[in-house]
């Protein structure tokens, strides 16, 4: 399992980050990054710890972790700039949180989220034909969610990437132990949203492909 977007306490997780590398190795996870929520109020004291965590975790022959962030209820207009100094302070994962129908997200930040320089659109909602299209051009993955509320439209968000050959990842959104999932459940969840064996493999490649490029592999 590879698990592009989790949280620790640093926002609103509950466990310090070595628990919860910890807790994905147990589960079989070789890949995990660590994706807290940002705005411009913390993202400078964010990601300069997490990436020093991540450091400390990685060992040979061990879990890769990755140092990431998601940019989270900010203004539309706000977003490219924040995506930017993310990746300045070294965030190797940039994730925005999209307009899931499970929170109340300002309308457009799924069109500025995938005009910005940013690698994953976390839990796009119902998300617009047009969006997915750029998405697709810009590759930018589009993520299948494992986390109640914001899974609801799993299926739409599949369907629409089928059509347009927008690329998918799959991630828990962890906040707690019990977030957690092994490989098969995520499989699972991928055939709930009307994928198909195929595009599971693929969606499970990308994962792959973006958690080798934030390691520069």
């Amino acid at each position: 399992m590879i698990d592009l977007h989790t949280h620790s306490i640093f926002s609103d997780g509950e466990l310090i980050p070595s628990e919860l590398v910890r807790r994905a190795r147990v589960l079989g996870y070789r890949g995990i990054a660590i994706t807290d929520h940002a705005d411009h109020s913390n993202i400078d004291f964010v990601i300069p710890r997490v990436c020093k965590v991540c450091e400390k975790l990685m060992k040979p022959g061990s879990i890769n972790v990755v140092p990431g962030i998601e940019i989270t209820h900010v203004s539309p207009g706000l977003i490219p700039e924040l995506a930017r100094e993310a990746k300045f302070l070294g965030a190797r994962i940039v994730v925005v949180h999209g307009e899931t129908i499970a929170e109340p997200v300002e309308p457009g930040t799924n069109l500025a989220a995938l005009e910005s320089p940013i690698d994953i659109l976390a839990h796009p909602g119902l998300i617009s034909e047009q969006e997915v299209v750029l998405a697709a051009r810009k590759s930018i993955y589009l993520e299948i969610s494992a986390r109640k509320g914001h899974s609801l439209t799993n299926g739409h968000v599949a369907a629409l990437a089928r059509r347009f050959k927008a690329p998918l990842v799959l991630n828990t959104d962890g906040h707690a132990p019990e977030d957690l999932i092994q490989v098969e459940t995520a499989r699972r969840i991928a055939m709930g949203a009307g994928m198909l064996d195929d595009e599971i493999e693929r969606m499970f490649q990308n994962s792959e492909k973006l958690l080798s490029g934030a390691l520069g592999k």
